[in-house]
Protein backbone atom coordinates (compact mmCIF):
# COMPACT_ATOMS: atom_id res chain seq x y z
CA UNK A 1 0.00 0.00 0.00
CA UNK A 2 1.50 3.56 -0.68
CA UNK A 3 0.47 6.61 0.94
CA UNK A 4 1.76 9.79 0.22
CA UNK A 5 2.23 11.86 3.29
CA UNK A 6 3.01 14.89 1.79
CA UNK A 7 1.27 17.63 4.13
CA UNK A 8 -0.78 14.75 6.13
CA UNK A 9 -0.81 15.34 9.64
CA UNK A 10 0.83 12.65 11.65
CA UNK A 11 -2.50 11.62 13.41
CA UNK A 12 -3.71 11.12 10.32
CA UNK A 13 -1.14 9.56 9.11
CA UNK A 14 -0.82 6.86 11.28
CA UNK A 15 -4.98 6.38 12.14
CA UNK A 16 -4.71 5.20 8.16
CA UNK A 17 -1.81 2.58 8.65
CA UNK A 18 -3.46 1.11 11.56
CA UNK A 19 -7.08 0.77 9.66
CA UNK A 20 -5.11 -0.61 6.87
CA UNK A 21 -3.36 -3.44 9.60
CA UNK A 22 -6.56 -3.82 10.98
CA UNK A 23 -8.22 -5.21 7.37
CA UNK A 24 -5.24 -7.00 6.79
CA UNK A 25 -2.65 -5.06 4.68
CA UNK A 26 0.93 -6.25 5.51
CA UNK A 27 2.95 -3.75 2.99
CA UNK A 28 3.67 0.24 3.63
CA UNK A 29 5.76 2.47 1.35
CA UNK A 30 5.51 5.79 2.91
CA UNK A 31 6.18 8.58 0.70
CA UNK A 32 6.85 12.55 1.21
CA UNK A 33 7.71 11.83 4.92
CA UNK A 34 8.66 14.63 6.49
CA UNK A 35 8.54 14.64 10.04
CA UNK A 36 5.78 12.58 11.15
CA UNK A 37 5.94 11.02 14.19
CA UNK A 38 4.84 7.56 15.79
CA UNK A 39 5.18 6.03 12.71
CA UNK A 40 4.80 2.23 13.77
CA UNK A 41 3.85 3.09 17.41
CA UNK A 42 2.31 -0.27 19.15
CA UNK A 43 2.00 -2.26 15.80
CA UNK A 44 2.22 -6.06 15.94
CA UNK A 45 2.48 -8.68 13.36
CA UNK A 46 4.07 -9.22 10.01
CA UNK A 47 4.18 -5.75 9.27
CA UNK A 48 6.57 -4.33 6.89
CA UNK A 49 7.11 -0.01 6.43
CA UNK A 50 9.29 1.59 4.01
CA UNK A 51 9.82 5.09 5.15
CA UNK A 52 10.84 7.96 1.91
CA UNK A 53 11.82 10.84 3.88
CA UNK A 54 12.35 11.93 7.28
CA UNK A 55 10.05 10.38 10.20
CA UNK A 56 9.57 12.09 13.36
CA UNK A 57 10.00 11.27 16.94
CA UNK A 58 9.44 7.85 18.62
CA UNK A 59 9.34 5.84 15.55
CA UNK A 60 8.66 2.28 16.07
CA UNK A 61 7.72 2.87 20.14
CA UNK A 62 6.16 0.03 21.70
CA UNK A 63 6.21 -2.05 18.33
CA UNK A 64 5.90 -6.27 18.62
CA UNK A 65 7.11 -7.55 15.73
CA UNK A 66 6.93 -5.30 12.29
CA UNK A 67 9.68 -4.26 10.18
CA UNK A 68 10.62 -0.28 9.39
CA UNK A 69 13.11 0.45 6.48
CA UNK A 70 13.83 4.15 6.48
CA UNK A 71 15.36 5.23 3.02
CA UNK A 72 17.34 8.18 4.88
CA UNK A 73 17.72 9.65 8.09
CA UNK A 74 15.81 9.29 11.22
CA UNK A 75 14.66 12.18 14.45
CA UNK A 76 14.78 10.87 18.26
CA UNK A 77 13.07 8.46 19.87
CA UNK A 78 13.39 5.57 17.78
CA UNK A 79 12.75 2.25 18.95
CA UNK A 80 11.86 3.54 21.98
CA UNK A 81 10.28 0.59 24.53
CA UNK A 82 10.16 -1.41 21.66
CA UNK A 83 9.16 -5.16 22.78
CA UNK A 84 10.07 -6.72 19.19
CA UNK A 85 10.66 -6.39 15.71
CA UNK A 86 12.92 -4.59 13.29
CA UNK A 87 14.36 -1.06 12.19
CA UNK A 88 17.24 -0.12 9.65
CA UNK A 89 17.76 3.15 8.66
CA UNK A 90 20.12 4.01 5.86
CA UNK A 91 21.10 7.38 7.31
CA UNK A 92 21.73 8.35 10.61
CA UNK A 93 19.58 8.93 13.57
CA UNK A 94 18.96 11.21 16.62
CA UNK A 95 18.92 10.72 20.42
CA UNK A 96 17.79 8.43 22.93
CA UNK A 97 17.70 5.98 20.91
CA UNK A 98 16.46 2.35 22.24
CA UNK A 99 14.76 3.97 25.18
CA UNK A 100 13.63 1.52 27.46
CA UNK A 101 14.42 -1.18 24.80
CA UNK A 102 13.06 -4.57 25.30
CA UNK A 103 13.41 -6.55 22.44
CA UNK A 104 13.82 -6.46 18.38
CA UNK A 105 16.86 -4.73 16.94
CA UNK A 106 18.32 -1.17 15.54
CA UNK A 107 20.43 -0.89 12.37
CA UNK A 108 21.65 2.62 12.05
CA UNK A 109 24.24 2.73 9.06
CA UNK A 110 25.45 6.33 10.22
CA UNK A 111 25.60 8.21 13.11
CA UNK A 112 23.35 8.24 16.54
CA UNK A 113 23.06 10.93 18.97
CA UNK A 114 23.45 11.13 22.70
CA UNK A 115 21.76 8.63 24.94
CA UNK A 116 21.57 6.20 22.88
CA UNK A 117 20.83 2.57 24.67
CA UNK A 118 19.77 4.43 27.66
CA UNK A 119 17.51 2.19 30.34
CA UNK A 120 18.12 -0.69 27.46
CA UNK A 121 16.93 -4.14 29.58
CA UNK A 122 16.59 -7.90 28.72
CA UNK A 123 14.07 -10.15 30.13
CA UNK A 124 13.84 -14.34 29.74
CA UNK A 125 14.07 -14.65 25.98
CA UNK A 126 14.19 -10.93 24.85
CA UNK A 127 17.74 -9.46 24.02
CA UNK A 128 17.35 -6.10 22.36
CA UNK A 129 19.90 -5.20 19.84
CA UNK A 130 21.35 -1.83 18.52
CA UNK A 131 24.06 -1.38 15.83
CA UNK A 132 25.59 1.88 15.19
CA UNK A 133 27.74 1.88 12.09
CA UNK A 134 29.57 4.97 12.64
CA UNK A 135 29.86 7.38 15.70
CA UNK A 136 27.96 8.10 18.99
CA UNK A 137 26.94 10.68 21.18
CA UNK A 138 27.44 11.63 24.96
CA UNK A 139 26.12 9.21 27.81
CA UNK A 140 26.25 6.37 25.63
CA UNK A 141 24.91 2.69 27.13
CA UNK A 142 23.65 4.79 30.36
CA UNK A 143 21.91 3.14 32.73
CA UNK A 144 21.52 -0.04 30.39
CA UNK A 145 20.23 -2.80 31.80
CA UNK A 146 20.51 -5.24 29.06
CA UNK A 147 20.54 -6.61 25.24
CA UNK A 148 23.91 -6.03 23.09
CA UNK A 149 24.66 -2.30 21.77
CA UNK A 150 27.81 -2.17 19.42
CA UNK A 151 29.40 0.48 17.91
CA UNK A 152 31.41 0.30 14.57
CA UNK A 153 33.40 3.92 13.57
CA UNK A 154 32.82 3.54 10.03
CA UNK A 155 33.33 7.02 8.37
CA UNK A 156 34.90 8.72 10.89
CA UNK A 157 35.95 11.91 10.29
CA UNK A 158 39.73 12.99 11.22
CA UNK A 159 39.52 13.43 14.86
CA UNK A 160 36.24 12.49 15.23
CA UNK A 161 35.86 10.22 18.43
CA UNK A 162 33.98 6.70 18.49
CA UNK A 163 32.22 7.96 21.42
CA UNK A 164 31.57 11.10 22.97
CA UNK A 165 32.09 11.49 26.91
CA UNK A 166 30.47 9.25 30.07
CA UNK A 167 29.87 6.36 27.68
CA UNK A 168 28.56 3.50 29.91
CA UNK A 169 28.02 6.11 33.32
CA UNK A 170 25.28 3.39 35.30
CA UNK A 171 25.86 0.29 33.27
CA UNK A 172 24.35 -2.39 35.10
CA UNK A 173 23.66 -4.97 32.51
CA UNK A 174 24.50 -5.95 28.97
CA UNK A 175 27.30 -5.84 27.17
CA UNK A 176 29.09 -3.27 24.74
CA UNK A 177 30.96 -3.47 22.01
CA UNK A 178 33.45 -1.33 20.51
CA UNK A 179 35.26 -1.61 17.36
CA UNK A 180 38.50 -0.13 17.55
CA UNK A 181 40.38 2.38 20.16
CA UNK A 182 38.72 4.40 22.50
CA UNK A 183 40.36 7.13 25.11
CA UNK A 184 40.24 5.66 28.71
CA UNK A 185 38.56 8.66 29.91
CA UNK A 186 35.62 8.76 27.57
CA UNK A 187 34.50 5.43 29.49
CA UNK A 188 32.83 5.72 33.21
CA UNK A 189 35.41 3.23 34.74
CA UNK A 190 33.29 3.63 38.01
CA UNK A 191 30.37 1.66 36.38
CA UNK A 192 32.44 -0.52 33.98
CA UNK A 193 34.77 -2.81 33.43
CA UNK A 194 37.00 -2.70 29.92
CA UNK A 195 38.48 -5.79 27.98
CA UNK A 196 39.72 -6.31 24.56
CA UNK A 197 37.16 -8.73 22.71
CA UNK A 198 38.63 -12.49 22.57
CA UNK A 199 37.15 -15.45 19.86
CA UNK A 200 33.96 -16.04 22.06
CA UNK A 201 32.96 -12.74 22.44
CA UNK A 202 33.49 -12.25 18.61
CA UNK A 203 31.28 -15.22 17.93
CA UNK A 204 28.54 -13.50 20.31
CA UNK A 205 28.54 -10.42 17.32
CA UNK A 206 29.30 -11.94 14.88
CA UNK A 207 25.21 -12.78 13.60
CA UNK A 208 24.14 -9.28 14.68
CA UNK A 209 27.71 -7.77 12.50
CA UNK A 210 26.52 -10.02 9.86
CA UNK A 211 23.07 -9.18 10.01
CA UNK A 212 24.12 -5.10 9.83
CA UNK A 213 26.36 -5.91 6.81
CA UNK A 214 23.54 -7.96 4.70
CA UNK A 215 21.33 -4.90 5.72
CA UNK A 216 23.49 -2.10 3.99
CA UNK A 217 25.73 -4.48 1.70
CA UNK A 218 29.03 -4.09 3.36
CA UNK A 219 31.70 -6.97 4.29
CA UNK A 220 31.20 -9.14 7.59
CA UNK A 221 34.50 -10.54 7.70
CA UNK A 222 36.30 -7.47 7.50
CA UNK A 223 34.35 -5.97 10.16
CA UNK A 224 35.13 -8.83 12.44
CA UNK A 225 39.43 -8.68 12.02
CA UNK A 226 39.27 -5.71 13.46
CA UNK A 227 39.95 -5.57 17.22
CA UNK A 228 36.32 -4.63 19.62
CA UNK A 229 36.43 -3.15 23.21
CA UNK A 230 34.08 -5.50 25.29
CA UNK A 231 32.53 -3.09 28.24
CA UNK A 232 30.53 -4.68 31.03
CA UNK A 233 28.98 -3.58 34.16
CA UNK A 234 31.21 -3.69 37.23
CA UNK A 235 28.28 -3.92 39.20
CA UNK A 236 24.71 -5.31 38.73
CA UNK A 237 23.58 -2.15 41.52
CA UNK A 238 26.18 0.46 41.03
CA UNK A 239 24.04 2.69 43.09
CA UNK A 240 22.88 0.12 45.71
CA UNK A 241 25.61 1.68 48.86
CA UNK A 242 23.41 5.15 48.23
CA UNK A 243 20.34 3.85 49.01
CA UNK A 244 20.73 0.85 51.22
CA UNK A 245 23.15 0.66 54.47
Amino acid sequence: MRIDAANVHFRELNDRIRRAVAAGEESFDLLNVNGQRYIGDGLSGDVEITVHGVPGNDMGAFMDGPTIRVCGNAQDGVANTMNAGRIVVEGDAGDVLGYGMRGGELLVRGRVGYRVGIHMKAYREKHPVIVAGATAGDFLAEYMAGGLLIVLGLDRRPGEPLVGDWCATGMHGGTLYLRGEVEPWRVASQFAVARWADDGDKAEIRPHIEAFCEAFSLEADQLLADDYLRIAPASSRPYGAKYAA
